[in-house]
């Protein structure tokens, strides 16, 4: 019974726990059952070292699992460290960003409202500018309106002077003639 399973000693063969473990339910579900039972007998020996093969390469292997276990449980926290790090960078640039954004939105409104004060400046300035030169112009045409009704009232007593200036001459030739009215006829 014992020549048809893997012998321990053979070098080619890679003995685990597994395959140990499937050779004792190979040799459990074809042993020879007892006449008139449901027991089955086996070889006490193949058993017991086959049994002791299986415990011999459980450490083995529940080290290399364990070791598997905690490498695995040590890329997977290495790779969250690095995951959380790696959120944490993009949260932070996002509120740079978010900053940058809030930066630039204070930045244009503060320079809107200094275009609009300017402009407002602008308006008022010219608006006072603009009544200083009419109250200036309009205190010239009432210089001038002044100055041509003077210059109208010379020119009216120049052009009504001759006419004056005749009628004295008259009355100064009349005196001449008679020095005194009781001459005049």
């Amino acid at each position: 019974m014992s020549d048809q399973f893997l012998e321990l000693d053979e070098p080619a063969v890679e003995v685990n726990a597994e395959s140990i473990l499937e050779q004792l339910l190979e040799i459990l579900s074809t042993a020879k059952s007892m006449p008139l039972s449901s027991s089955v007998m086996v070889s006490r020996e193949e058993m017991t070292s086959l049994l002791h093969a299986a415990l011999d390469c459980l450490p083995d292997e529940l080290r290399q699992a364990r070791w598997l276990l905690r490498e695995r449980e040590e890329f997977l926290a290495e790779r969250t460290r690095e995951a959380e790090a790696l959120m944490e960078e993009v949260r932070a640039q996002a509120e740079r960003m978010v900053q940058r954004t809030e930066i630039v939105r204070q930045a244009n409104s503060v320079a809107q409202r200094i275009l609009d004060d300017a402009n407002d400046e602008a308006r008022t300035m010219r608006h006072e500018a603009e009544d200083f030169c009419d109250q200036k112009l309009a205190g010239m045409e009432i210089v001038l309106d002044r100055l041509t009704r003077t210059v109208q009232s010379g020119r009216a007593k120049l052009a009504a002077a001759p006419v004056e200036a005749a009628a004295e001459d008259e009355d100064a030739a009349a005196e001449e003639d008679g020095f005194f009215d009781q001459d005049l006829p």
